[in-house]
């Protein structure tokens, strides 16, 4: 098996298995929900930004092993990060999984290229990203990848 989608493999089933950052931080001043209708992919992702800085990260929810090892790398990839270096992270990841770009801003991230193998599960692996660019900007509505 080539080792890149062994890892691969190997981070989605640990994530999945053992989500970091699960629940709702005590604390948190901006939500944002993301749906994924067709597949039910569901999450919720609560943030504490202080001076521009997210404080702490969260997600509550259920989906697929994908979306939630994504949510999860998600949430240990952010936390400390300003939140326009969130978005910019945020908007690279989407890219990355949907093949625009080669680009990741870690190594745990750029795991995450071998979903674009599959493109029916990219929109799982970036519903998390896109319910995090809601609560950054502030956006009410709920983040859907359809």
């Amino acid at each position: 098996m080539d080792p890149m989608r062994e890892l691969y493999q190997q981070l989605i089933l640990d994530h999945n298995r053992k989500p970091r950052n699960f629940g709702r931080p005590e604390g948190t001043n901006r939500e944002a929900e993301g749906y994924n209708p067709l597949c039910g992919d569901h999450y919720t992702i609560y943030l504490d930004i202080e001076n521009d800085e997210i404080e702490q990260i969260g997600f509550e929810g259920s989906g697929c092993a994908i979306s939630k090892s994504s949510a999860s790398v998600m949430t240990e990839t952010l936390k400390g990060k300003p939140a326009r270096e969130a978005l910019e992270i945020a908007s690279g990841f989407v890219d990355l999984v949907k093949g625009d770009s080669d680009e990741a801003a870690t190594s745990k991230l750029a795991v995450f290229k071998g979903v674009r193998d599959f493109p029916t599960r990219t929109k799982c692996a970036t519903l998390a990203w896109h319910a995090l660019r809601n609560a950054i900007e502030n956006i009410p509505t709920t983040a859907t990848t359809e």
